[in-house]
């Protein structure tokens, strides 16, 4: 598509850089000032332009980007409208509501396609922390803070004088505002707001407007927030574009509202009675760029449709900077119009490739299942002893893991339940749990699924495995291992025979599996795995299987890689979970791992965590160190490349044993 952009300024520069990876074409480039137009045009190969009419009847453009100065939004926008031309303008749509109103009316009467930014709803950062909202992470979010400590843009800026015409309301507080009424819905009131014009004397310019401005807003679905928006407070204090929500169940801390690309800090989330804890990515991000937007909006046109939700998402924040406004001038609540804006209640899809999706292997079946980038292991027994997960498991709960690998082994299914119905938990559908029913229970599958079901307090498990293939001989049921002492629970688990064996069952692999068949067909489980498995093992179940494994589990890492059965695993759509992913001894230490963890600017147990990544398999590394275990599930952001893989092909040790 054909697009004209409206303002050569240094914003232009930053929607241009990203043309070469777009399919729009620039037609050209208008600004008032000439020789501006030429130096963009010239560096941008596109025609310059000095009069907006003229440019939009010679250049063939079907989409008008407005990057122009604030005040010049509208009227430009207007122009375009009026010539039959798409808009897509930077923020504010406006200055005053009613304006912002009049645009809104004019794209819909011309049949028209109407956009305005921040993008920053739809970029990675802002869509964590909107997926914990969705997880009812914070139950209901009554209170919120949000800061737009734009700075002094004299000392920033090489042209301020529009920044200082508008002050920090329509400039740097849309960035929260917007997030707040995409996650939230409308503002209905703004109860109390005050207005200063604290300024450097010795500064030549001053804004003309307010330089620090402070409000309480009301949304109709959500929080009461306080805003803070200033020219005066610097860019460069603690806070930026920070936002805060504070929930019955939990606060998240969004540390850039205005952020195009995630970090590991970026968005942290502290469940009630908690401290904060990273949601680091966890899966391959992309750094949005400002033409992101465009480019959206530049499809959906493409397609039939005249899409104006972000417009009137801007005409409402316009709204709310009108009704601050007034509440400053004079005294009392005042009431904010929806402008067609309504809640929504998940966070809105953006169109990329499905994620979950790209973490499967190129070659995988169809019918492989979407599972997270990294799951958390649950086991207690960790470094030769028996220890309590319970506060790791939280902690990994808060960092965003929604992946869980349980057992009846563990013990700990209870506790594990206890956390998930504790305030602030994720929802059950956010999670993928994991079961495992222990070798003494291949007889009695189903009764070992159920009473680990009700320690947890679930309905059915995601998926439920055979923990090991051998079956050995029954003990009752295993309730609570951890809470009885070590000799007692080793002694129901790990049975001996007369001779100081193990004491087996005469029960085959084949039927094991077809016990493990009837926990499906009772609907406690929707798939089926095995974990600790060879290859032929696994051809024996699929061989008798009338329910086909979904996962297989075993344990994985660079000296141990399983190639064979992972490819054999993939070929059949079979997703591969690798349990102890770091543990083998010696394996951080290896050169070839420090190495790249060097060259990646992050440790060697994330180099061996993207590495299953990238093979299309899915770590389930076990950690009770807070540190370790967010730098685990950020680590799921990496994919390594062929040259790393081979590096790492060299350490694999056909004579390994643990």
């Amino acid at each position: 598509m054909n697009c004209l952009f409206v303002g050569a300024g240094a914003v232009a520069d930053q929607y241009a850089a990203a043309l070469s990876d777009s399919d729009l074409t620039l037609a050209g480039v208008c600004d008032l000032d000439a020789d501006r137009a030429a130096e963009f045009a010239t560096a941008w190969d596109c025609d310059a332009f000095t009069d907006l009419g003229t440019a939009l009847a010679e250049s063939g453009a079907d989409l008008a980007v407005n990057l122009t100065s604030h005040a010049a939004h509208a009227p430009v926008t207007r122009q375009c409208l009026d010539a039959g031309v798409h808009v897509y303008s930077e923020k504010p749509l406006a200055l005053d509501t009613d304006t912002a109103r009049a645009l809104l009316a004019r794209a819909e009467a011309a049949g028209l396609g109407l956009a305005c930014a921040p993008i920053t709803p739809d970029c990675d950062p802002q869509r964590i922390a909107a997926r914990a909202l969705a997880d009812g992470r914070l139950g209901r979010v009554g209170l919120a803070t949000a800061h737009a400590h734009v700075g002094r843009v004299t000392e920033w800026h090489d042209r301020p004088d529009s920044f200082l015409d508008v002050g920090p309301l329509y400039d740097g507080a849309v960035y929260p505002l917007s997030l707040l009424v995409a996650w939230f819905g409308p503002a209905t009131a703004v109860r109390v707001a005050d207005a200063l014009d604290t300024w450097p004397g010795r500064e030549a310019q001053a804004p003309t407007a307010a330089s620090h401005v402070e409000a309480t807003i009301e949304f109709a679905d959500g929080p009461t927030a306080r805003l803070t928006a200033s020219f005066y407070v610097p860019h460069r204090a603690r806070e930026f574009y920070g936002i805060e929500l504070h929930g019955d169940d939990g606060s998240l801390y969004l540390d850039d509202a205005g952020a195009m690309a995630a970090e590991r800090d970026s968005v942290s989330f502290g469940r009630a009675g908690r401290e904060y804890t990273p949601m680091p990515p966890g899966t391959p991000g992309r750094d949005s760029t400002h033409l992101d937007g465009v480019e959206r909006f530049a499809a959906s046109l493409a397609d039939g449709q005249r899409p104006r939700e972000t417009a009137r998402r801007g005409a409402h924040v316009v709204a709310i900077c009108g009704a601050i406004e007034e509440a400053a001038a004079g005294t009392g609540p005042v009431s904010v119009g929806d402008d067609g804006v309504t809640a929504a209640p998940s966070p809105a899809p953006v169109v990329r490739p499905d994620p979950d999706r790209r973490r499967s292997p190129p070659d995988a079946a169809d019918s492989a299942i979407r599972l997270p980038a990294v799951g958390f292991g649950c086991s207690r027994y960790r470094d030769g002893e028996y220890v309590d997960r319970a506060e790791s498991i939280a902690t990994a709960l808060d960092a965003g893991y929604r992946l869980l690998d349980s057992a009846e082994l563990y013990g700990n299914e209870h506790r594990i339940g206890d956390l998930l119905a504790a305030p602030g938990a994720p929802d059950r559908e956010a999670l993928f749990l994991v079961g495992k029913v222990w070798n003494t229970n291949h007889g009695h599958a189903v009764e070992a699924c159920t009473g680990s079901l009700d320690e947890l307090g679930v309905d059915a498990f995601d998926c439920y495995m055979l923990h090991w293939p051998d079956s050995w001989a029954y003990q009752g049921p295993l309730d609570r291992l951890a809470e009885k002492p070590t000799a007692e629970a080793e002694a129901l688990t790990f049975p001996e025979d007369e001779d100081g064996g193990r004491a087996t069952a005469d029960l085959s692999l084949a039927e094991s599996w077809r016990n493990l068949e009837a926990v499906q067909e009772q609907g406690l489980a929707r798939t089926l795995g095995l974990s600790n498995v060879d290859r032929e093992q696994l051809e024996t179940v699929l061989a008798a299987a009338r329910v086909r494994p979904a996962i297989v589990q075993v344990e994985r890492h660079p000296y141990q890689p399983r190639t064979e059965l992972v490819e054999f695993c993939h070929e059949r759509g079979i997703r591969v979970l690798a349990h102890s992913p770091l543990s083998a001894p010696g394996l951080l230490s290896e050169p070839a791992l420090q190495e790249i963890a060097a060259e990646r600017g992050c440790s060697p147990a994330e180099v061996v965590v993207a590495w299953n990544v990238t093979e299309g398999v899915v770590p389930i590394p076990s950690s009770n160190d807070p540190e370790h275990l967010v730098a685990n599930r950020h680590a799921g952001r990496l994919r390594l490349d062929a040259a790393e893989r081979e590096r790492i092909a060299t350490l694999a040790d056909p004579t390994f044993e643990r």
